[in-house]
Order: structure tokens, then C-alpha cells, then sequence
């Protein structure tokens, strides 16, 4: 990203191209800014004429509460000129990016806002654009690190909210609604998982109003009275997450013989974790990879269903409780008492186009 002077950043009311959907973000943006000045970022080379940031432009407004912050727009996911797109319900892909970041010490309304979100906010754009897959309210991604290489924190990983601030609204080009990125720490994604994100969230608010991306602070669920409330929640209303996205994943046998369900390591804590949090509730686990899916579901007695690309495996509840002890470790396996399923946990393939690891109901 670099700063571009206003005429090639930011088009005017009146271009010949049409400025509707831009038009719509500054509606938006004017009426909780009033007359504050955006600093905008746009790019020297857009996606659209072969360049690598699909972002037209980022727009960052300082906030005093409530607590001094930095408020990230995007420009670019959304129709921004005229319409060209056949669904006549979405602007674009139907959201726009934001980010909120507390302001370090020393920082004030005259200080330049930090890069490195707008750099995130361009990479996330990248995945949608390549893959054509849209984020949602609820989608969370491990970002595989700390999300900024700037400053220590513990947040690796980011969620997917409605900014609370910026309502949905319908433009000319359709309906568009702006998705506000937050970092969350490793304890607190596994408790999304578990969970949902939106209760978890919820019972995190307090702590974290306007969901302000603080890089300094340490996980919330260190407080053991958030924590209580996090797992008693899971426990009773089980896990909203409905599929997880695997690198690894194949399968072997059936018609009478014993089927071997092959899956990444790595990946192997997560269907432990939810399964239980999922069968009991009346729910199903999907597995999905860039080639198959494999569906485990509630049964009577274990069954497994297999296609090609496609399987099935009914789960009796007896059954349930050996799949706890499923271990990450390369080279592992669990298997059913009644011999009609194996799991063997091979490395996890390396990861292209990252999508939302997690898949909500």
C-alpha cells in the first residue's frame, strides 16, 4: 500500500465511470465521522489492471472512543462504479473489510496510522478474489503466526464480525454489509470452536468493546471467571462448528471390510475435539477438502457409505467415546472395537489459498 494523492486515490462525484457503490462506504462513514478527513491508501497498480492488490483503497479514521484506536475501511470487495456483476441482490462479493486498532502510547490523531492491517486487509482480499469464496460473520482463520510482525502479541487468529458501528445497507449495486476483523489468541479461537463465535464473542465484549484489536493484551480467557462461562456454555449448547477444512484426506475399504479413514495429523485434535460437541446434539462433523468430504453422522449402529469423492459414516453413540483417543501424531491411528473404522493420521499437506478453517451452521 502507499499514499496516492486524492485525484488518482479517491474518485470524484461525477467520473464517467460511476462512483455509486464508492459513494455508499463514504455514506456510511460520513455519519459516524462527521467531518473528519480520511487518510486514504489506494494502490499505484489495481488488481483489475494486473496489479496484486485487489484493494482499490483503504480508508483509516482515528477514534477517541471508547479508547483512542484506528478504524480500517476497505474499497474493492464491494461494486464500487457501475454495476457488472449477474447477481442483482450483492454489490460485489457483498462486504467490505474493517479493522480496529488500539493506538500504541503516544499515538494521536496527527500520528500516521500503522501499515501492517492494511497489508492483512490485502491479503484476505487476495484469498477471495483467487479462490472467489466469500468471508462471513463467523468464519475465523489461524493466521499460522502472530498476526503482526511489528509488535509481540499472542492473537493468531482473526474472526469475523459485523462492525458494530456500520450498518448493512442496500447501494445501488446491491446490498453490502462491513465485516470487521478482529485478533483473537490461540485459547480463545479454540473456545469459537468448541462453541460458537458469536456467544463467545458475546462473553468477551466487555473486555473487548467495538471488538478493538489490542496487539499488547493476553487472552482473555485467563480470567477464570470468563473461562467458567465459556465452557459452561459449550457444554450445554454444544459447538456451532458444522465442517472443518483438511488438507489430508482419503479413504479405503468398506463392503464388509474395515474402512481406513486417512487425515492430517495436525488436523486430527480438531475432530476429536468436536465430535463430541456435535453427534450428542443432534448435529453432524463434515470434513472437507479441496477434492472430497467425509460426513460423520448419528446412527444406530457404525455404517459407513462410501462414494468417490463423498462418504458418510453413521456413528453409533456406544461408539462415540473411543474417537477421544485420537492423538495428532504422524503415523497414529484409532480404531473402533467392531473393526469398521481405522483412522491413520499421516502429515498434513501444506496449505495453498488458505480458506476459513472453520464452517459454521
Amino acid at each position: 500500500m502507499q499514499t496516492l494523492p486524492v485525484s488518482s486515490s479517491i474518485p470524484l462525484p461525477g467520473d464517467a465511470d460511476g462512483t455509486a457503490g464508492w459513494d455508499a462506504i463514504n455514506q456510511a462513514l460520513s455519519g459516524l465521522y462527521g467531518g473528519q478527513a480520511a487518510r486514504h491508501y489506494g494502490t499505484a497498480s489495481s488488481w483489475t489492471l494486473g496489479g496484486e492488490d485487489p484493494l482499490d483503497g483503504i480508508s483509516v479514521y482515528w477514534a477517541a472512543l471508547p479508547r483512542p484506536h484506528w478504524h480500517y475501511v476497505s474499497y474493492g470487495l464491494s461494486e464500487l462504479y457501475g454495476k457488472d456483476s449477474d447477481d442483482a441482490a450483492l454489490s460485489g462479493f457483498g462486504f467490505e473489510l474493517t479493522f480496529r486498532l488500539a493506538a500504541m502510547e503516544g499515538e494521536d490523531p496527527a500520528s500516521a496510522p500503522p501499515v501492517w492491517p492494511m497489508n492483512l486487509m490485502q491479503n484476505l482480499a487476495r484469498y477471495v478474489f483467487g479462490s472467489g469464496n466469500a468471508f462471513q460473520a463467523g468464519h475465523s482463520l489461524n493466521a499460522n503466526g502472530p498476526i503482526s510482525l511489528d509488535r509481540p502479541t499472542c492473537l493468531r487468529h482473526v474472526v469475523f464480525m459485523p462492525d458494530p458501528q456500520l450498518e448493512p445497507r442496500d447501494t445501488p449495486n446491491g446490498h453490502l454489509q462491513f465485516l470487521q476483523v478482529v485478533g483473537v489468541a490461540d485459547e480463545e479461537a479454540d473456545a469459537m470452536l468448541r462453541w460458537s463465535p458469536d456467544a463467545v464473542m458475546h462473553v468477551l465484549q466487555p473486555r473487548m468493546p467495538l471488538w478493538i484489536t489490542d496487539l499488547g493484551r493476553a487472552s482473555l480467557l485467563d480470567d477464570p471467571e470468563l473461562a467458567a462461562r465459556v465452557h459452561a456454555g459449550s457444554m450445554a449448547e454444544g459447538s456451532s462448528t458444522g465442517a472443518l477444512y483438511v488438507t489430508t484426506l482419503d479413504w479405503s475399504g468398506g463392503d464388509g471390510q474395515t474402512v481406513e479413514l486417512v487425515m492430517g495429523a495436525t488436523e486430527a485434535g480438531n475432530l476429536a475435539t468436536l465430535l463430541p460437541l456435535r453427534l450428542p446434539f443432534g448435529r453432524t462433523l463434515e470434513l472437507v477438502s479441496s477434492e472430497r468430504s467425509w460426513l460423520f453422522e448419528t446412527g444406530l449402529e457404525n455404517r459407513a457409505l462410501l462414494g468417490p469423492q463423498h462418504a458418510r459414516f453413521q456413528l453409533s453413540p456406544g461408539s462415540l467415546g473411543i474417537l477421544d483417543n485420537l492423538m495428532d501424531v504422524a503415523g497414529s491411528t484409532c480404531a473402533l472395537p467392531d473393526g469398521t473404522l481405522v483412522i491413520r493420521l499421516k502429515p498434513a499437506a501444506g496449505r495453498s489459498g488458505q480458506p476459513p478453517s472453520l464452517l459454521r451452521d
